[in-house]
Formats: structure tokens, C-alpha cells, sequence
């Protein structure tokens, strides 16, 4: 990453490896509209919680009538934890992009599901290659999670922001009866890393698999990423990818990193999302999302 010496006003803000592609937006003139953010790892500390630094840089965004939007792997549960403290208030992304809902009226916008025989054949494949998987789904605009047997015994409270007491206990085949907009797969000793790579060894037809940075791999409906979740919000309101501004650190924010006209990857980003976003901030324990956010309303 070299530095932006145009801007030498903030070193905060660095040049990617692209440099040209996401400047373009700025260089043809285009506003910002929208803002679209990861949470974690990306806009909370690492307590998990907005700053006040950060809560003052989205207010002004939103007073300079800018849409700020959370875009996150988290159910509504685990937004609900931190909307008062960022201010979210309007329309949000969870599940990956697989289905937006707004957080005041409860209006769905859309969803999309994975297929019950797509489920059913994740499951078997994968068994003939790893033994002793566990499965949970996440249904019902993202309200009802039904775990297997044994999963809440490796879960912890902050993987999923609920209390694995309150998780259920159903067979497999239960797990795996109804579509889901996320389906989780973890085990209990080996890494989260090499169950995505043997995931990925199977016929993709059907779903799309991720990783977050949590202990487990998630996967959606076939094509669903946090881009095509924004991109349909964006496209109910009418705002063009161009006057989007993005931010995130993982694998799953790769591809809205590389929708949106501009975006920002987070110093503490993975190396895919460094290489994806068109500048880099601070580490989100640095208020990096702030840091840009400040620079961008000063003009």
C-alpha cells in the first residue's frame, strides 16, 4: 500500500494496489449517497461497541443526508445489541446480503433462501469427508435459529449474540428441513479454515460459502453476497453503485468492496479485503471508519 500524496492532509488514508479503480468515482465528481459498513471489525472497537468518535462521524454523515447502512453477517438480534449506540435506525443488511429489513418498521425488503435439497446435500458431502459436523439455521427474517444436537455445548454467546442456553437441541435432519437464509457449519476441533476449503471441494450449484472472521463458515443461497444484498437496497433507492461508499475487514465484505465505487478496507483487514477495497484506513480500533468519514465531510 502506497500513501495517497494527494492527500497528505490525512495519513490515515492509503492508496490499494488499485488505486485508479476506486478513485474513479471521485474523479468523475460522484457524490456519496451511501454508506455501507461491516461491524465487526470494521465499525466497533474491539469491545464490540461504537465509539463516541464513531457515533458523532455516522450522525454527521446522516446529517449531511447520507444513508448509513449496515451491511453484516449478524441476525437482527445482534444488531439490536448496538443500533442504539451507532443510531441505525433505517434499512440493514444481515445474513450476508440474503435479506434486508428495516429496523424501525420491520418491513422486509428481500430474502433469499437456501433450498432444503441444497442443505441435504452439503450435509452428506460433507460427511463422507469430515465426520461429526454440527449445523445450525438461521430462519424467519433471521428471529428463529435452530441448532443441532450438540452444537450449543461449542458455542459461545458472542458467536452468535444469543445465549446458547436458549438455542434448542434438534437432530440434524431438523436442522436441515425448512430453508434457511444462513446456514452455519462448524466442528468442534478442527479449524474453521479447513471446513471452508472442504466445502469448497463440492458442487457450488445452490449456495455461497463465506467466512466472517467467527469460528464457524456460513453459508447462503447461491450468488448471495453482502454486493448483491446492496445492491438490491441501492437499487430500491435509487442510488448508483458509484455514489456508494463501503467499509470492511473480512472475507465476506471482498465483494461489496469491490461493488461499491469507493471503498475502504480497515488496517487490520485480511489480505483479500486489503486487496479488494480502494484505500485503507485505520484499524477499527483506531476509529478508521471515523477517520474517513471525517475527512469526507470536510469536503
Amino acid at each position: 500500500m502506497t500513501d495517497v500524496s494527494a492527500l497528505p492532509a490525512d495519513p490515515s488514508v492509503r492508496g490499494s494496489a488499485d488505486p485508479g479503480r476506486g478513485r474513479a468515482a471521485e474523479a468523475q465528481g460522484a457524490a456519496i449517497r451511501l454508506i455501507a459498513t461491516d461491524l465487526d471489525g470494521t465499525l466497533l472497537d474491539e469491545t464490540g461497541h461504537v465509539t463516541a468518535r464513531t457515533r458523532a462521524a455516522l450522525d454527521a454523515a446522516r446529517v449531511a443526508g447520507i444513508v448509513v447502512v449496515p451491511v453484516t453477517a449478524r441476525q437482527p438480534i445482534g444488531l439490536r445489541a448496538i443500533s442504539e449506540e451507532a443510531g441505525f435506525d433505517g434499512w440493514a443488511l444481515c445474513g450476508n446480503g440474503a435479506y434486508a429489513i428495516h429496523l424501525t418498521t420491520q418491513e422486509r425488503l428481500f430474502a433469499e433462501e437456501i433450498a432444503v435439497p441444497v442443505q441435504q446435500r452439503i450435509a452428506r458431502e460433507l460427511a463422507e469427508r469430515i465426520p461429526d459436523l454440527l449445523y445450525a439455521s438461521v430462519r424467519e427474517a433471521g428471529e428463529v435459529f435452530v441448532a443441532q444436537e450438540g452444537y450449543a455445548e461449542v458455542a459461545a454467546h458472542g458467536d452468535h449474540k444469543r445465549d446458547p442456553a436458549t438455542m434448542g437441541a434438534v437432530p440434524l435432519d431438523e436442522v436441515l428441513a425448512a430453508p434457511s437464509l444462513k446456514l452455519v457449519i462448524r466442528h468442534r476441533t478442527i479449524p474453521t479454515t479447513e471446513v471452508f476449503a472442504t466445502l469448497g471441494e463440492l458442487d457450488p450449484t445452490g449456495f455461497e460459502a463465506t467466512l466472517s472472521g467467527a469460528p464457524f463458515v456460513e453459508v447462503m443461497a447461491e450468488g448471495v453476497t453482502k454486493a448483491t444484498g446492496l445492491a438490491q437496497l441501492c437499487g430500491s433507492l435509487g442510488i448508483d453503485s458509484s455514489e456508494v461508499l463501503a467499509f470492511g475487514d473480512a472475507l465476506n465484505d471482498v465483494a461489496m468492496l469491490r461493488w461499491a465505487g469507493r471503498s475502504v478496507a480497515m488496517a487490520n483487514a485480511e489480505p483479500d479485503a486489503l486487496a479488494a477495497a480502494t484505500e485503507v484506513t485505520l484499524s477499527s480500533a483506531e476509529d478508521g471508519v471515523a477517520a474517513v468519514l471525517e475527512r469526507l465531510l470536510a469536503g
